[in-house]
Protein backbone atom coordinates (compact mmCIF):
# COMPACT_ATOMS: atom_id res chain seq x y z
CA UNK A 1 0.00 0.00 0.00
CA UNK A 2 1.39 3.42 -0.82
CA UNK A 3 0.16 6.85 0.15
CA UNK A 4 1.20 9.09 -2.71
CA UNK A 5 2.50 12.59 -2.39
CA UNK A 6 0.95 15.62 -4.06
CA UNK A 7 -1.12 15.44 -7.21
CA UNK A 8 -1.73 18.20 -9.73
CA UNK A 9 -5.11 18.05 -11.47
CA UNK A 10 -4.61 18.11 -15.20
CA UNK A 11 -6.67 20.39 -17.40
CA UNK A 12 -10.14 19.20 -18.12
CA UNK A 13 -10.27 16.94 -21.12
CA UNK A 14 -13.78 17.96 -22.01
CA UNK A 15 -15.20 21.44 -22.48
CA UNK A 16 -18.91 22.20 -22.74
CA UNK A 17 -19.65 24.29 -25.85
CA UNK A 18 -20.91 27.74 -24.93
CA UNK A 19 -23.79 27.36 -27.37
CA UNK A 20 -25.01 24.41 -25.32
CA UNK A 21 -24.63 26.32 -22.07
CA UNK A 22 -26.66 29.20 -23.45
CA UNK A 23 -29.55 26.88 -24.21
CA UNK A 24 -29.71 24.57 -21.22
CA UNK A 25 -33.16 25.83 -20.25
CA UNK A 26 -34.46 24.92 -23.69
CA UNK A 27 -32.86 21.48 -23.35
CA UNK A 28 -34.80 20.74 -20.17
CA UNK A 29 -38.05 22.24 -21.44
CA UNK A 30 -38.03 19.76 -24.29
CA UNK A 31 -37.19 16.86 -22.01
CA UNK A 32 -40.22 14.86 -20.93
CA UNK A 33 -40.94 11.41 -19.63
CA UNK A 34 -42.90 10.64 -22.82
CA UNK A 35 -39.91 11.49 -24.98
CA UNK A 36 -37.59 9.40 -22.81
CA UNK A 37 -39.91 6.39 -23.08
CA UNK A 38 -40.42 6.90 -26.82
CA UNK A 39 -36.69 7.02 -27.47
CA UNK A 40 -36.11 3.93 -25.38
CA UNK A 41 -38.84 1.97 -27.13
CA UNK A 42 -37.17 2.58 -30.48
CA UNK A 43 -34.10 0.56 -29.41
CA UNK A 44 -35.27 -2.65 -27.73
CA UNK A 45 -32.74 -4.47 -25.61
CA UNK A 46 -32.34 -8.24 -25.45
CA UNK A 47 -34.04 -10.21 -22.68
CA UNK A 48 -32.18 -10.47 -19.39
CA UNK A 49 -31.31 -14.13 -19.97
CA UNK A 50 -29.54 -13.15 -23.19
CA UNK A 51 -27.32 -10.52 -21.52
CA UNK A 52 -23.65 -11.27 -20.78
CA UNK A 53 -22.46 -11.44 -17.17
CA UNK A 54 -21.20 -8.15 -15.83
CA UNK A 55 -17.49 -7.46 -15.92
CA UNK A 56 -15.67 -4.33 -14.88
CA UNK A 57 -14.00 -3.35 -18.14
CA UNK A 58 -17.19 -3.71 -20.17
CA UNK A 59 -19.25 -1.70 -17.68
CA UNK A 60 -16.62 1.04 -17.46
CA UNK A 61 -16.52 1.30 -21.25
CA UNK A 62 -20.17 2.44 -21.27
CA UNK A 63 -19.38 5.48 -19.08
CA UNK A 64 -18.59 8.43 -21.34
CA UNK A 65 -17.85 12.13 -21.15
CA UNK A 66 -20.74 12.80 -23.48
CA UNK A 67 -23.33 11.16 -21.22
CA UNK A 68 -21.99 12.82 -18.08
CA UNK A 69 -22.03 16.17 -19.86
CA UNK A 70 -25.59 15.74 -21.11
CA UNK A 71 -26.79 14.82 -17.61
CA UNK A 72 -25.04 17.83 -16.07
CA UNK A 73 -26.67 20.18 -18.56
CA UNK A 74 -30.10 18.75 -17.75
CA UNK A 75 -29.48 19.07 -14.00
CA UNK A 76 -28.41 22.71 -14.33
CA UNK A 77 -31.62 23.43 -16.21
CA UNK A 78 -33.55 21.74 -13.40
CA UNK A 79 -31.83 23.95 -10.80
CA UNK A 80 -32.98 26.96 -12.81
CA UNK A 81 -36.57 25.93 -12.12
CA UNK A 82 -36.10 27.52 -8.68
CA UNK A 83 -35.42 30.99 -10.11
CA UNK A 84 -38.98 32.19 -9.61
CA UNK A 85 -39.05 31.28 -5.90
CA UNK A 86 -35.42 31.81 -4.88
CA UNK A 87 -34.17 34.31 -7.46
CA UNK A 88 -31.23 31.98 -8.16
CA UNK A 89 -30.75 28.35 -9.23
CA UNK A 90 -30.89 25.85 -6.38
CA UNK A 91 -31.90 22.29 -5.60
CA UNK A 92 -32.31 22.71 -1.84
CA UNK A 93 -35.00 20.51 -0.30
CA UNK A 94 -38.47 21.96 -0.70
CA UNK A 95 -37.50 23.97 -3.80
CA UNK A 96 -38.89 23.43 -7.30
CA UNK A 97 -35.35 22.48 -8.30
CA UNK A 98 -35.21 19.62 -5.82
CA UNK A 99 -38.68 18.30 -6.61
CA UNK A 100 -37.76 18.40 -10.31
CA UNK A 101 -34.52 16.56 -9.52
CA UNK A 102 -36.54 13.76 -7.94
CA UNK A 103 -38.89 13.72 -10.95
CA UNK A 104 -35.87 13.51 -13.25
CA UNK A 105 -34.38 10.55 -11.38
CA UNK A 106 -37.72 8.73 -11.28
CA UNK A 107 -38.33 9.30 -14.99
CA UNK A 108 -35.06 7.60 -15.84
CA UNK A 109 -35.78 4.71 -13.50
CA UNK A 110 -39.25 4.34 -15.05
CA UNK A 111 -37.46 3.97 -18.36
CA UNK A 112 -35.53 0.99 -16.91
CA UNK A 113 -38.54 -0.75 -15.35
CA UNK A 114 -37.55 -4.11 -16.85
CA UNK A 115 -34.34 -4.02 -14.79
CA UNK A 116 -35.15 -2.01 -11.63
CA UNK A 117 -37.94 -1.55 -9.15
CA UNK A 118 -37.84 1.52 -6.95
CA UNK A 119 -39.62 3.18 -4.07
CA UNK A 120 -39.75 6.66 -2.64
CA UNK A 121 -39.35 7.06 1.11
CA UNK A 122 -40.95 10.18 2.54
CA UNK A 123 -39.69 11.68 5.79
CA UNK A 124 -39.78 14.92 7.75
CA UNK A 125 -36.62 16.98 7.42
CA UNK A 126 -35.62 19.74 9.78
CA UNK A 127 -35.23 23.01 7.95
CA UNK A 128 -33.82 26.19 9.39
CA UNK A 129 -32.83 29.60 8.14
CA UNK A 130 -31.18 32.58 9.83
CA UNK A 131 -32.17 35.88 8.28
CA UNK A 132 -30.18 38.24 10.50
CA UNK A 133 -28.27 38.29 13.78
CA UNK A 134 -26.23 40.63 15.96
CA UNK A 135 -24.42 40.71 19.29
CA UNK A 136 -23.33 43.72 21.34
CA UNK A 137 -21.50 43.79 24.67
CA UNK A 138 -21.65 47.04 26.63
CA UNK A 139 -23.00 48.70 23.47
CA UNK A 140 -19.99 47.59 21.36
CA UNK A 141 -20.85 45.42 18.36
CA UNK A 142 -19.11 42.04 18.27
CA UNK A 143 -17.90 41.06 14.80
CA UNK A 144 -16.44 37.61 15.56
CA UNK A 145 -19.78 35.86 15.77
CA UNK A 146 -22.03 33.58 13.70
CA UNK A 147 -25.17 31.54 14.32
CA UNK A 148 -25.26 27.82 14.80
CA UNK A 149 -27.40 25.95 12.29
CA UNK A 150 -30.98 25.27 13.39
CA UNK A 151 -30.85 27.96 16.06
CA UNK A 152 -34.24 29.38 17.06
CA UNK A 153 -34.84 33.11 17.18
CA UNK A 154 -33.61 35.24 20.08
CA UNK A 155 -34.47 38.77 21.25
CA UNK A 156 -32.43 39.55 24.35
CA UNK A 157 -31.77 43.05 25.63
CA UNK A 158 -29.89 44.23 28.71
CA UNK A 159 -28.90 40.71 29.78
CA UNK A 160 -25.97 39.77 31.97
CA UNK A 161 -23.59 36.89 31.19
CA UNK A 162 -23.57 33.65 33.17
CA UNK A 163 -20.26 31.84 32.72
CA UNK A 164 -21.14 28.13 32.77
CA UNK A 165 -18.95 25.79 34.78
CA UNK A 166 -17.24 22.91 33.01
CA UNK A 167 -18.77 22.19 29.59
CA UNK A 168 -22.43 22.90 30.23
CA UNK A 169 -23.37 19.26 29.71
CA UNK A 170 -24.68 18.49 33.22
CA UNK A 171 -27.40 20.02 35.36
CA UNK A 172 -24.87 20.89 38.06
CA UNK A 173 -22.97 23.11 35.61
CA UNK A 174 -25.78 25.65 35.94
CA UNK A 175 -25.63 26.00 39.70
CA UNK A 176 -25.71 29.68 40.52
CA UNK A 177 -27.51 30.83 37.38
CA UNK A 178 -30.54 31.95 39.42
CA UNK A 179 -28.36 34.31 41.45
CA UNK A 180 -27.09 35.93 38.24
CA UNK A 181 -30.64 36.22 36.91
CA UNK A 182 -31.80 37.88 40.14
CA UNK A 183 -29.06 40.51 39.96
CA UNK A 184 -29.38 41.22 36.22
CA UNK A 185 -31.02 44.58 35.41
CA UNK A 186 -33.60 42.94 33.15
CA UNK A 187 -33.67 39.62 35.07
CA UNK A 188 -32.26 37.84 32.04
CA UNK A 189 -28.94 36.17 31.28
CA UNK A 190 -27.04 34.76 28.32
CA UNK A 191 -25.13 31.54 29.06
CA UNK A 192 -21.46 31.48 28.00
CA UNK A 193 -20.47 27.85 27.32
CA UNK A 194 -17.26 26.30 26.07
CA UNK A 195 -17.14 23.62 23.43
CA UNK A 196 -16.57 19.96 24.33
CA UNK A 197 -17.88 16.78 25.97
CA UNK A 198 -21.43 16.90 24.56
CA UNK A 199 -23.43 18.11 21.57
CA UNK A 200 -24.10 21.79 21.05
CA UNK A 201 -27.82 21.07 21.16
CA UNK A 202 -27.54 19.64 24.68
CA UNK A 203 -25.71 22.76 25.87
CA UNK A 204 -28.32 25.10 24.39
CA UNK A 205 -31.22 23.06 25.75
CA UNK A 206 -29.79 22.87 29.27
CA UNK A 207 -29.08 26.60 29.26
CA UNK A 208 -32.70 27.26 28.39
CA UNK A 209 -33.91 24.73 30.95
CA UNK A 210 -32.21 26.67 33.73
CA UNK A 211 -33.45 30.07 32.66
CA UNK A 212 -30.96 31.49 30.15
CA UNK A 213 -32.59 33.49 27.36
CA UNK A 214 -29.82 32.67 24.87
CA UNK A 215 -26.42 30.98 24.65
CA UNK A 216 -22.95 31.79 23.37
CA UNK A 217 -20.58 28.92 22.52
CA UNK A 218 -16.82 29.22 22.05
CA UNK A 219 -13.91 26.87 21.43
CA UNK A 220 -11.08 27.47 23.93
CA UNK A 221 -8.73 25.36 21.82
CA UNK A 222 -9.15 27.27 18.56
CA UNK A 223 -9.09 30.77 17.12
CA UNK A 224 -11.83 29.79 14.65
CA UNK A 225 -15.56 30.21 15.07
CA UNK A 226 -17.42 26.94 15.50
CA UNK A 227 -19.32 25.82 12.38
CA UNK A 228 -21.90 23.85 14.32
CA UNK A 229 -25.50 22.78 14.41
CA UNK A 230 -27.92 22.42 17.31
CA UNK A 231 -29.72 19.53 15.66
CA UNK A 232 -33.34 18.80 16.49
CA UNK A 233 -34.66 21.45 18.91
CA UNK A 234 -36.28 20.73 22.27
CA UNK A 235 -38.81 22.89 24.07
CA UNK A 236 -35.96 24.53 26.00
CA UNK A 237 -33.51 25.15 23.15
CA UNK A 238 -32.52 28.82 23.02
CA UNK A 239 -31.08 31.04 20.33
CA UNK A 240 -27.38 30.26 20.09
CA UNK A 241 -24.41 32.05 18.54
CA UNK A 242 -20.79 30.96 18.19
CA UNK A 243 -18.18 33.48 19.29
CA UNK A 244 -14.40 33.45 19.10
CA UNK A 245 -12.23 32.46 22.01
CA UNK A 246 -10.91 36.04 22.09
CA UNK A 247 -14.40 37.44 22.62
CA UNK A 248 -15.18 34.76 25.22
CA UNK A 249 -12.04 35.54 27.19
CA UNK A 250 -12.93 39.25 27.17
CA UNK A 251 -16.41 38.44 28.52
CA UNK A 252 -14.98 36.24 31.27
CA UNK A 253 -12.56 39.01 32.24
CA UNK A 254 -15.40 41.56 32.36
CA UNK A 255 -17.46 39.27 34.57
CA UNK A 256 -14.67 39.13 37.13
CA UNK A 257 -15.08 42.90 37.54
CA UNK A 258 -18.84 43.21 37.34
CA UNK A 259 -21.91 42.59 35.16
CA UNK A 260 -21.92 42.80 31.38
CA UNK A 261 -24.67 44.33 29.30
CA UNK A 262 -25.50 42.03 26.40
CA UNK A 263 -27.93 42.60 23.55
CA UNK A 264 -28.43 39.58 21.29
CA UNK A 265 -30.73 39.32 18.29
CA UNK A 266 -31.40 36.38 15.97
CA UNK A 267 -34.11 36.44 13.32
CA UNK A 268 -34.59 32.79 12.40
CA UNK A 269 -37.02 29.95 11.99
CA UNK A 270 -36.83 26.19 12.40
CA UNK A 271 -39.48 24.07 10.73
CA UNK A 272 -40.25 20.80 8.99
CA UNK A 273 -40.16 20.06 5.27
CA UNK A 274 -41.43 16.80 3.84
CA UNK A 275 -39.04 15.34 1.29
CA UNK A 276 -38.16 11.96 -0.20
CA UNK A 277 -35.39 9.44 -0.72
CA UNK A 278 -35.40 7.32 -3.87
CA UNK A 279 -34.19 3.71 -3.54
CA UNK A 280 -33.88 1.49 -6.63
CA UNK A 281 -33.13 -2.25 -6.62
CA UNK A 282 -32.20 -4.50 -9.50
CA UNK A 283 -34.92 -7.05 -10.19
CA UNK A 284 -32.31 -9.78 -10.50
CA UNK A 285 -29.55 -10.81 -8.10
CA UNK A 286 -29.33 -12.35 -4.65
CA UNK A 287 -31.45 -10.26 -2.25
CA UNK A 288 -29.43 -11.52 0.70
CA UNK A 289 -26.28 -10.00 -0.76
CA UNK A 290 -27.21 -6.41 -1.55
CA UNK A 291 -24.52 -4.10 -2.92
CA UNK A 292 -25.68 -0.60 -1.92
CA UNK A 293 -24.41 2.76 -3.10
CA UNK A 294 -25.72 6.28 -2.74
CA UNK A 295 -25.42 9.99 -3.49
CA UNK A 296 -27.46 12.92 -2.26
CA UNK A 297 -30.03 14.53 -4.52
CA UNK A 298 -30.16 17.96 -2.88
CA UNK A 299 -27.99 21.07 -2.87
CA UNK A 300 -27.64 23.91 -0.42
CA UNK A 301 -29.88 26.96 -0.71
CA UNK A 302 -27.05 29.10 -2.09
CA UNK A 303 -26.58 27.39 -5.45
CA UNK A 304 -27.36 24.62 -7.95
CA UNK A 305 -24.93 22.05 -6.52
CA UNK A 306 -23.71 20.63 -9.81
CA UNK A 307 -20.60 19.23 -8.15
CA UNK A 308 -22.10 18.89 -4.64
CA UNK A 309 -23.69 16.48 -5.20
CA UNK A 310 -25.03 16.68 -8.71
CA UNK A 311 -21.88 14.83 -9.74
CA UNK A 312 -22.66 11.85 -7.51
CA UNK A 313 -26.31 11.85 -8.55
CA UNK A 314 -25.27 11.82 -12.22
CA UNK A 315 -22.62 9.15 -11.69
CA UNK A 316 -25.15 6.79 -10.10
CA UNK A 317 -27.67 7.32 -12.89
CA UNK A 318 -25.08 6.67 -15.59
CA UNK A 319 -23.82 3.51 -13.89
CA UNK A 320 -27.38 2.32 -13.31
CA UNK A 321 -28.15 2.73 -17.01
CA UNK A 322 -24.97 0.98 -18.09
CA UNK A 323 -25.63 -1.93 -15.74
CA UNK A 324 -28.86 -2.81 -17.58
CA UNK A 325 -26.70 -4.36 -20.30
CA UNK A 326 -25.50 -7.16 -18.04
CA UNK A 327 -26.52 -10.05 -15.83
CA UNK A 328 -25.57 -9.84 -12.16
CA UNK A 329 -25.26 -12.30 -9.27
CA UNK A 330 -26.04 -9.94 -6.38
CA UNK A 331 -28.76 -7.34 -6.00
CA UNK A 332 -27.54 -3.78 -6.55
CA UNK A 333 -29.28 -0.96 -4.69
CA UNK A 334 -28.92 2.63 -5.92
CA UNK A 335 -30.06 5.33 -3.51
CA UNK A 336 -30.50 9.07 -3.87
CA UNK A 337 -30.72 10.63 -0.41
CA UNK A 338 -32.56 13.87 0.34
CA UNK A 339 -31.63 16.44 2.99
CA UNK A 340 -27.96 15.53 3.20
CA UNK A 341 -27.18 19.22 3.43
CA UNK A 342 -29.42 19.53 6.50
CA UNK A 343 -27.34 16.95 8.38
CA UNK A 344 -27.46 13.60 6.50
CA UNK A 345 -31.15 13.33 7.33
CA UNK A 346 -32.30 11.13 4.45
CA UNK A 347 -29.60 8.48 4.70
CA UNK A 348 -29.80 8.39 8.50
CA UNK A 349 -33.59 8.01 8.33
CA UNK A 350 -33.19 5.12 5.93
CA UNK A 351 -30.43 3.32 7.81
CA UNK A 352 -32.01 3.82 11.24
CA UNK A 353 -35.36 2.43 10.08
CA UNK A 354 -34.08 -0.80 8.56
CA UNK A 355 -35.41 -3.94 10.20
CA UNK A 356 -32.81 -6.38 11.52
CA UNK A 357 -33.40 -8.59 8.47
CA UNK A 358 -33.12 -5.68 6.02
CA UNK A 359 -29.93 -4.53 7.70
CA UNK A 360 -28.34 -7.97 7.39
CA UNK A 361 -29.18 -8.19 3.70
CA UNK A 362 -26.97 -5.19 2.90
CA UNK A 363 -23.39 -6.42 2.57
CA UNK A 364 -21.82 -3.00 2.06
CA UNK A 365 -22.52 0.66 1.37
CA UNK A 366 -20.49 2.95 -0.91
CA UNK A 367 -20.85 6.73 -0.67
CA UNK A 368 -20.27 8.98 -3.68
CA UNK A 369 -20.35 12.68 -2.83
CA UNK A 370 -18.51 15.35 -4.90
CA UNK A 371 -16.89 13.39 -7.73
CA UNK A 372 -15.57 16.34 -9.76
CA UNK A 373 -14.11 19.20 -7.69
CA UNK A 374 -12.16 21.57 -9.97
CA UNK A 375 -8.92 21.55 -7.92
CA UNK A 376 -9.33 17.89 -7.05
CA UNK A 377 -7.51 15.14 -5.28
CA UNK A 378 -8.52 11.50 -5.67
CA UNK A 379 -9.59 10.92 -2.08
CA UNK A 380 -10.41 7.57 -0.43
CA UNK A 381 -12.15 7.18 2.92
CA UNK A 382 -9.76 5.58 5.39
CA UNK A 383 -11.84 2.62 6.48
CA UNK A 384 -10.31 0.17 8.93
CA UNK A 385 -11.77 -3.13 10.06
CA UNK A 386 -10.37 -2.48 13.53
CA UNK A 387 -12.57 0.55 14.17
CA UNK A 388 -15.24 0.27 11.44
CA UNK A 389 -17.53 -2.61 10.47
CA UNK A 390 -15.63 -5.47 8.84
CA UNK A 391 -15.42 -4.91 5.09
CA UNK A 392 -14.70 -1.17 5.29
CA UNK A 393 -11.00 -1.85 4.78
CA UNK A 394 -11.69 -4.02 1.73
CA UNK A 395 -13.69 -1.17 0.20
CA UNK A 396 -10.79 1.22 0.80
CA UNK A 397 -8.37 -1.18 -0.85
CA UNK A 398 -10.56 -1.61 -3.93
CA UNK A 399 -10.43 2.14 -4.58
CA UNK A 400 -6.69 2.35 -3.94
CA UNK A 401 -5.99 -0.57 -6.27
CA UNK A 402 -8.06 1.06 -9.00
CA UNK A 403 -6.28 4.41 -8.81
CA UNK A 404 -2.90 2.70 -8.77
CA UNK A 405 -3.85 0.61 -11.80
CA UNK A 406 -4.41 3.90 -13.66
CA UNK A 407 -1.18 5.45 -12.39
CA UNK A 408 -3.08 8.04 -10.35
CA UNK A 409 -2.11 9.45 -6.97
CA UNK A 410 -4.58 8.98 -4.15
CA UNK A 411 -5.04 10.37 -0.67
CA UNK A 412 -6.69 9.00 2.46
CA UNK A 413 -9.34 11.09 4.22
CA UNK A 414 -11.02 10.32 7.55
CA UNK A 415 -14.50 9.13 8.32
CA UNK A 416 -15.47 12.34 10.15
CA UNK A 417 -19.23 12.37 9.63
CA UNK A 418 -19.41 14.66 6.62
CA UNK A 419 -21.34 12.41 4.26
CA UNK A 420 -23.98 9.72 4.02
CA UNK A 421 -21.89 6.76 5.17
CA UNK A 422 -22.59 7.73 8.81
CA UNK A 423 -25.95 6.00 9.25
CA UNK A 424 -24.65 2.78 7.73
CA UNK A 425 -21.47 2.55 9.79
CA UNK A 426 -23.44 3.43 12.94
CA UNK A 427 -25.72 0.50 12.11
CA UNK A 428 -22.76 -1.86 11.65
CA UNK A 429 -22.88 -1.92 7.83
CA UNK A 430 -19.41 -1.68 6.25
CA UNK A 431 -18.91 1.57 4.41
CA UNK A 432 -16.50 3.25 2.06
CA UNK A 433 -16.33 5.79 -0.69
CA UNK A 434 -14.38 8.36 -2.62
CA UNK A 435 -14.43 12.15 -2.97
CA UNK A 436 -12.47 14.97 -4.59
CA UNK A 437 -12.40 17.59 -1.82
CA UNK A 438 -14.55 20.47 -0.62
CA UNK A 439 -13.56 23.74 1.08
CA UNK A 440 -10.23 22.54 2.50
CA UNK A 441 -7.01 23.67 0.84
CA UNK A 442 -5.18 21.49 -1.64
CA UNK A 443 -1.61 21.42 -0.27
CA UNK A 444 -0.16 21.43 -3.77
CA UNK A 445 -1.32 24.98 -4.56
CA UNK A 446 -2.90 26.21 -1.31
CA UNK A 447 -6.27 26.73 -3.03
CA UNK A 448 -9.55 25.14 -2.06
CA UNK A 449 -10.36 21.85 -3.73
CA UNK A 450 -13.71 23.43 -4.63
CA UNK A 451 -13.68 27.22 -4.44
CA UNK A 452 -17.40 27.23 -5.22
CA UNK A 453 -18.32 24.80 -2.44
CA UNK A 454 -21.83 25.69 -1.19
CA UNK A 455 -21.95 28.77 -3.40
CA UNK A 456 -23.90 30.05 -6.37
CA UNK A 457 -20.97 29.31 -8.69
CA UNK A 458 -21.26 25.52 -8.18
CA UNK A 459 -22.53 25.28 -11.74
CA UNK A 460 -21.43 23.76 -15.04
CA UNK A 461 -18.16 25.68 -14.92
CA UNK A 462 -17.35 24.04 -11.59
CA UNK A 463 -16.71 20.52 -12.86
CA UNK A 464 -13.37 18.78 -13.47
CA UNK A 465 -14.49 16.60 -16.33
CA UNK A 466 -11.42 14.35 -16.27
CA UNK A 467 -11.90 13.52 -12.58
CA UNK A 468 -15.64 13.11 -13.18
CA UNK A 469 -15.01 10.45 -15.81
CA UNK A 470 -12.33 8.62 -13.81
CA UNK A 471 -14.46 8.50 -10.68
CA UNK A 472 -17.65 7.44 -12.45
CA UNK A 473 -15.75 4.64 -14.13
CA UNK A 474 -14.39 3.69 -10.69
CA UNK A 475 -17.97 3.58 -9.41
CA UNK A 476 -18.79 1.27 -12.32
CA UNK A 477 -15.80 -0.88 -11.34
CA UNK A 478 -16.99 -1.10 -7.73
CA UNK A 479 -20.49 -2.09 -8.82
CA UNK A 480 -19.27 -4.68 -11.32
CA UNK A 481 -16.86 -6.19 -8.80
CA UNK A 482 -19.36 -6.70 -6.01
CA UNK A 483 -22.43 -7.36 -8.17
CA UNK A 484 -20.48 -10.25 -9.65
CA UNK A 485 -18.93 -11.80 -6.53
CA UNK A 486 -18.88 -11.22 -2.77
CA UNK A 487 -17.23 -14.52 -1.90
CA UNK A 488 -14.07 -12.95 -0.49
CA UNK A 489 -15.83 -10.01 1.16
CA UNK A 490 -16.19 -10.27 4.97
CA UNK A 491 -19.50 -11.78 6.07
CA UNK A 492 -21.91 -9.62 8.05
CA UNK A 493 -22.11 -10.22 11.77
CA UNK A 494 -25.56 -11.44 12.85
CA UNK A 495 -25.30 -9.35 16.03
CA UNK A 496 -24.97 -5.58 16.05
CA UNK A 497 -21.52 -4.80 17.41
CA UNK A 498 -20.63 -1.42 18.88
CA UNK A 499 -17.70 -0.06 16.91
CA UNK A 500 -15.52 2.80 18.06
CA UNK A 501 -16.39 4.70 14.88
CA UNK A 502 -19.87 5.28 16.28
CA UNK A 503 -18.36 7.74 18.73
CA UNK A 504 -15.89 9.22 16.25
CA UNK A 505 -18.20 11.29 14.07
CA UNK A 506 -17.93 14.91 15.25
CA UNK A 507 -19.90 16.16 12.24
CA UNK A 508 -23.21 15.70 10.48
CA UNK A 509 -22.67 16.91 6.94
CA UNK A 510 -20.73 20.18 6.95
CA UNK A 511 -21.68 21.09 10.54
CA UNK A 512 -20.04 20.01 13.78
CA UNK A 513 -22.43 18.59 16.35
CA UNK A 514 -19.97 18.58 19.24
Amino acid sequence: MRLSLLALPVASAFVIPQLVLDNIEEVYNHLSLDSIIENAASSKKPAYAELPPVDSESLQALITHENLNASAIELMAIANKSLGMFDHPTRVIGSPGHWKTLDWIRAQLDNMSDYYTYKTQEFDALDGKVFNYSLTVDFVKVSEVKPLALTPAAHVYGADVFVVDNYGCDDSDYDGINDTIALAPTKSVVALIKRGECAFGIKSSLAGKYGAKAALIYDPASTELVAGTLGAPTNTTVGTLAISNTVAEALIAKKKIGPCLVNMFIAAYVGIIKTKNIIADTIHGDVNNIVALGAHSDSVDAGPGINDDGSGTISLLNVAKALTNFQINNTVRFAWWAAEEEGLLGSNFYANNLTAEENQQIRLFMDYDMMASPNYQYQVYNGSNEVNPAGSEELKQLYIDYYESKGLDWFLIPFDGRSDYVGFIENNIPGGGIATGAEALNPFNNRAFDECYHQLCDDLDNIAWDAFLVNTQLIAHSVATFASDLTNFPARSPVKIETSSIKQFPMRGNHYII
